[in-house]
């Protein structure tokens, strides 16, 4: 679920994922929520619910737990593999971000092996990162920076939810360094643009 955006005038261009997996395996996704960001304004977003690749279908308690995703939910849900294009196409050439970046990146890498994909070059920052080097916090989890950026009502470990607190993250501490782009916030951060 998705709140309301105050608007803002930065020319902020982005999409923010977030991947729910099946069990401890990063080959092992079964849900993905994207947000597309321009100009600091979310303006299209995707949430795909999908059966993770073979050999890594397996749910784990510990994950079900955590995000509610049963093998029940997804048991007539499209295979990843059926799924991927859907996914890259929506990003396109986008700079990505994810809160801790290298755990979704690290899913998008893995699975995508996992069912002999190739990626595109891709791009991404990471808001965990940056949250670090703007806010003085006791926790950075994606729930802790967002309360202390007034965004409290999202449903935690819902893809979609998650990216658009992820994105959000991202605008405020924009605002916060008072720059314009996401190269200017990772340079004001100190925070590196990673690869794929």
């Amino acid at each position: 679920m998705v709140r309301k955006w105050q608007t803002t005038s930065m020319p902020l261009d982005f999409t923010a994922i977030d991947f729910e997996t099946a069990n401890g395996s990063p080959a092992s996704p079964c849900a993905v929520g994207l947000i597309r960001v321009r100009d600091s304004k979310p303006v299209a977003t995707l949430e795909l619910l999908f059966r993770p690749p073979v050999p890594h279908d397996w749910f784990s308690e510990g994950n079900i737990r955590v995000h509610g995703i049963t093998p029940a939910m997804v048991q007539d849900a499209p295979a990843y593999s059926e799924v991927i294009n859907q996914m890259l196409e929506f990003i396109d050439e986008d700079l990505l971000v994810a809160h801790n970046a290298s755990f979704d990146m690290g899913v998008l890498a893995a699975s995508a092996k996992a069912i002999n994909h190739e990626l595109p070059k891709l791009r991404y920052g990471c808001s965990l990162k940056i949250a670090r080097k703007t806010y003085n916090l006791e926790s950075y989890r994606l729930n802790a920076v967002a309360y202390a950026i007034g965004h409290e009502e999202f449903e935690h470990h819902n893809a979609l939810a998650d990216s658009d607190a992820c994105a959000r993250i991202v605008i405020h501490a924009a605002q916060r360094h008072g720059v314009q782009d996401l190269p200017e916030l990772l340079s004001a951060t100190k925070v590196r643009l990673g690869a794929l």
